[in-house]
């Protein structure tokens, strides 16, 4: 592979005539074929085309969040968004033919039984009519994410974007967190309007999609979306119910403590990210010294990760000072061509910016080991039920290294994020359930949408309290949540991985060398296998099934309310 920057990569259209036409001789071919041999052909040149398209479509949707008022790249992304899911006809034809064909037992003893199983999924969420709602649907999220980009909120004498003014969310004076929230909900609150029609074309556009399927609404076209084959919404449902009994009490008795150590009667939604009396943890350094630092960590960490972070920094694949016009939000992504990932966020000098480092880094070293591991792009990007124990695992992992981070602060910091890691559960699922709601009942109005976030949050987080915001109070908060528009049906790994993480938690502090055996196996086998046995393949407990949330947390649990009782003393 030649060496390269990212900066100095040229973009170049992706050919999606080319690539069309190609997929159309290759159905032919498959479905001509005398021996496998041809077979394997057709799969190695359909595995290069598919590389070359993905790679420069990825070029180009890195430097639109890079800059989303960058007009190139804007009219790039909307480009491929349309003429890419125009091909997918074609693309899915192709997986017919492969789906149909003698060979099928020749591909699954040469590439495993979970590629012809994602390629069927793949034939399954596809149809031709869905080609103009893929298109419509490409166009809104555009909008959201560039409204949320392009945010300017005027506070503290700034002009601050949607990561810039959450920094104040964690100040000492109550006074100035509270006015930033507020300021922060006023940002919502102005543009609900345009905030509703988008999300309800959205809906309206993906339960049309459902339709075209054959289904009742949306619902199980979004699951297979998420690569879900071995379970549904029964089991994420029972998930759901299971963090209502053993978690939401325990976030009550966390706030609770964390009222009495701030020095306030009740914590109010202003107060939820303050943890220390004295201040919450801070870097202490700047972006530059903070790669530096995880350069370092990643070499103690393991062989493996110090060659990955090397890759990474020398061939700078990674973005994370925060800057105007840059999306709001943060991610991995990879570019095939040349079995990289890349790294996008938006530090603000809080302990978000070393989850950044670690959450974000944790998918991209997963990336990075599959790409290397398994000889078919098919299994490079892992479902996201498994991608986020990548991430939220290395988070843990990254806690005997705070010291590098934070300095004196470092025992805040652990205490915090795992807190965060706690109480952000009830959050997700309910994102979640609202989900399930709004499209399971899309002639809701917008005020019966934001009642039911309301409804939820009574159910899921009975602690949460709004103050002089009437906006936030009847239901406003699910809006900044950009997985509701961008990725529907996403948010449940988060949590469901939480309890991966968790076990391995407990497992790297019993035994360090044996949970990253099973976590380094997890990270090279990539998406070869489906859900339930590669949670296997990790020696990690099923969280669907009755008592395993409760068995999961166990060990976190243990350790915050030992913190908690000491802090009383």
């Amino acid at each position: 592979m030649k060496e390269f920057t990212f900066s100095t990569l040229e973009y170049i259209r992706p050919d999606f005539d080319l690539f069309e036409n190609e997929c159309i001789k290759m159905a032919e071919e498959i479905k001509n074929a005398v021996k496998y041999e041809e077979i394997k052909a057709i799969l190695n040149r359909r595995e290069k085309l598919q590389s070359s398209v993905d790679t420069m479509s990825t070029i180009a949707y890195i430097r639109n969040t890079l800059n989303t008022t960058d007009e190139f790249y804007e009219k790039e992304i909307e480009y491929i968004n349309e003429r890419g899911a125009a091909v997918t006809v074609a693309a899915t034809e192709l997986g017919k033919a492969l789906l149909g064909c003698k060979f099928t037992d020749d591909i699954t003893a040469d590439y495993g039984r979970e590629y012809l199983v994602i390629e069927q999924r793949l034939v399954d969420q596809f149809r031709e009519e869905l080609v103009p709602f893929m298109q419509q649907e490409s166009k809104l999220t555009i909008r959201y994410q560039k409204l949320m980009a392009t945010a300017q909120i005027e506070f503290d004498g700034k002009i601050l974007n949607l990561y810039g003014v959450q920094k104040y969310f964690e100040h000492p004076d109550r006074l100035v967190r509270k006015a930033a929230f507020k300021a922060y909900s006023d940002f919502y609150h102005k543009n609900e309007e345009e905030i509703e029609e988008i999300f309800a074309q959205l809906v309206e556009i993906r339960n049309e999609m459902g339709h075209s399927l054959g289904y009742d609404n949306y619902i199980p076209l979004g699951y297979m979306q998420q690569g879900r084959s071995d379970y549904g919404q029964e089991e994420v449902a029972a998930f759901r119910e299971q963090v209502r009994r053993e978690l939401v009490p325990l976030c009550e008795k966390l706030y609770e403590a964390q009222a009495k150590r701030i020095g306030v009667d009740k914590i109010m939604v202003y107060d939820e990210k303050f943890i220390y009396p004295d201040g919450n943890a801070e870097t202490i350094g700047d972006a530059d010294y903070m790669v530096l630092e995880a350069q370092k960590m990643y070499h103690d960490m393991s062989p493996e990760t110090g060659e990955f972070i090397d890759f990474m920094i020398a061939h700078q694949l990674m973005d994370l000072k925060n800057k105007p016009n840059k999306a709001a939000t943060g991610y991995m992504t990879s570019l095939p061509d040349y079995k990289a990932p890349y790294v996008f966020s938006c530090f603000n000098h809080t302990i978000f910016d070393m989850q950044v480092l670690s959450h974000e880094f944790g998918h991209a070293f997963a990336g990075y080991e599959a790409m290397r591991a398994q000889k078919t792009s098919q299994y490079y990007s892992v479902s996201t039920d498994i991608a986020e124990i990548h991430s939220m695992a290395m988070e843990q992992f990254a806690y005997p290294y705070a010291e590098q981070f934070f300095g004196r602060d470092a025992d805040k910091f652990r205490f915090a994020h795992l807190q965060e890691a706690i109480t952000f559960v009830p959050f997700g699922i309910a994102v979640d359930e609202f989900q399930h709601i709004v499209y399971a009942n899309p002639e809701l109005s917008p005020r019966e949408r934001t009642l039911e976030w309301h409804k939820l949050e009574e159910k899921y987080m009975p602690w949460r309290t709004y103050e002089e915001d009437e906006f936030m109070e009847r239901g406003g908060y699910w809006y900044h949540k950009l997985h509701i528009f961008l990725y529907p049906f996403y948010y449940i790994n988060y949590t469901l991985t939480t309890m991966g993480a968790m076990e391995f938690k407990q497992r790297y502090h019993e035994n360090k060398e044996g949970a990253w055996k099973d976590y380094l196996a997890l990270c090279k086998a990539g998406s070869s296998m489906n859900y339930l046995n590669l949670l296997k393949l990790a020696n990690l407990s099923v969280p669907f099934e009755e008592g395993s949330v409760a068995k999961a947390i166990a060990f976190a649990k243990a350790e915050l309310l030992r913190k908690i009782e000491a802090d009383r003393k």
